[in-house]
């Protein structure tokens, strides 16, 4: 996500989530943080999601994900999720965290198929007073360099 982005981005988050819509500053504050990293999604030159990560290592967050109704069931949030897996593994994070309302089953449903347990409920966390779901993702351990070897003389 670039800043050109945001006015595009922010229509679709005052469309996808009314109640509780960021303002445009926000995006660009964050696009604007060092700990943070947003992309969107774009199809035939038109942006149909986005997604965002905050990592402070070890602990990387979903700051958010979206993905245009029109669009759903596409794959296209699953390549969201793992393109902010990839980099929170790639910043040295150990776990990805998020919230998520706890009358949003479509979206529990693609964090539990990723491996995401609910650990925690924020009580009316939300504007409406909606419960958020408190997810956690345990990200595998990268391999550890091999051993280096040592050439050895001589031999058959």
């Amino acid at each position: 996500m670039t800043a050109e982005d945001v006015p595009v981005v922010h229509a679709l988050e005052r469309r996808l989530f009314p109640a509780d819509a960021w303002p445009a500053e926000m995006f660009s504050a964050e696009l604007a943080q060092p700990v943070c990293w947003y992309w969107v999604a774009e199809q035939e030159g038109a942006v149909v999601g986005y997604a965002g990560l905050m990592c402070l290592r070890p602990v990387g967050d979903v700051q958010t994900i979206a993905v245009l109704p029109e669009h759903e069931g596409r794959g296209i949030g699953s390549d969201l999720l793992r393109t902010l897996h990839g980099k929170a593994a790639e910043l040295g994070a150990t776990e990805v965290l998020l919230e998520v309302r706890a009358d949003n089953p479509r979206a529990q449903q693609l964090y539990r198929r990723f491996g995401y347990e609910q650990i925690h409920t924020r009580p009316r966390y939300y504007r409406d007073g909606t419960d958020a779901l408190i997810m956690r993702l345990e990200l595998a351990a990268p391999e550890p360099p091999a051993a280096p070897t040592t050439p050895t003389e001589g031999g058959r």
